[in-house]
């Protein structure tokens, strides 16, 4: 099974390199974040074209999640919106399931500056998905992934200095994406299989050569029950995806679990 997560950064705009990475990666599910559509304009027949059907919460201008499935998937949306989020017009979380897998993508809230009233929503959607996590966790087997705008360790950003003071690294926000894992036992797939020393970025901004210069950060995540993680094969981020034309500052983060090798 190969399960990818990408903030796209609108759709629309990345819609050839999200067709380019579906005909070159063949995943079985890939999950967006901030498709950027309202819900008349999701690009369900393009999607479609490429072999593959959109399950979408599609909120307009800014937020919107979804999961793209195989057309021959059985796989059906469960939900969409998270129950006590702070802001639930803004579309950020969708519940996708499968036999006995419940897949989410999410696009937790950027916090803007800490100590601000958006810094506190995002502690409160944090909050509410751990209670979601622990609900779902006792389904069957589930897996969230998406942009969740923490960075779990110093580690996972290139300059702690360069970003004292804001949000991102903060330990209110670490200690909020800790007890999203535990409340619905799940583990951080990255860590499971490269451990906590690796440094594998996933955001880069647009700005200064950040890309080149190795300025990212970890904040896309895939959080899985234990016994995915278990049978977790390979975990690497599609780097060349972040180059060529129209990339999104964020790559996609792959996910290959039980006996499938890696296309990258």
């Amino acid at each position: 099974m190969v399960c990818v997560t990408w903030n796209v950064n609108s759709l629309r705009a990345r819609l050839a390199r999200v067709q380019e990475f579906l005909s070159e990666v063949k995943p079985d599910f890939l999950l967006l974040q901030e498709t950027k559509c309202s819900p008349e304009q999701f690009p369900h027949e393009a999607i479609e074209a490429a072999g593959y059907r959109a399950l979408d919460h599609s909120g307009g201008r800014w937020c919107g999640v979804a999961v793209l499935v195989p057309k021959s998937s059985h796989a059906e949306l469960v939900a969409t919106g998270l129950p006590g989020e702070p802001n639930p017009d803004e579309a950020r979380w969708i519940e996708v399931r499968s036999g006995n897998l419940t897949v989410v993508s999410l696009y937790v809230p950027n916090g803007r500056e800490v100590d601000s009233v958006h810094f506190d929503q995002k502690l409160e959607f944090l909050g509410a998905a751990a209670e979601r996590a622990k609900q779902l966790s006792v389904e069957g087997d589930l897996l969230i992934g998406g942009d969740m705008n923490v960075a779990p360790r110093d580690t996972d950003v290139w300059d702690t200095k360069a970003l004292e003071g804001s949000t991102h690294v903060t330990e209110p926000e670490r200690a909020a994406l800790r007890q999203l894992a535990a409340a619905g036992n799940l583990v951080d797939a990255h860590d499971s299989f490269l451990g906590v020393d690796d440094v594998q970025f996933t955001w880069w901004d647009y700005r200064g050569g950040s890309f080149h210069r190795g300025f990212g950060m970890r904040i896309d995540h895939f959080l899985a029950s234990s016994r995915l993680a278990d049978s977790i094969a390979s975990c690497e981020i599609a780097r060349e995806f972040r180059k060529g034309e129209k990339p999104s500052d964020h790559v996609p983060l792959v996910l290959h679990v039980g006996n499938t090798a890696s296309v990258l």
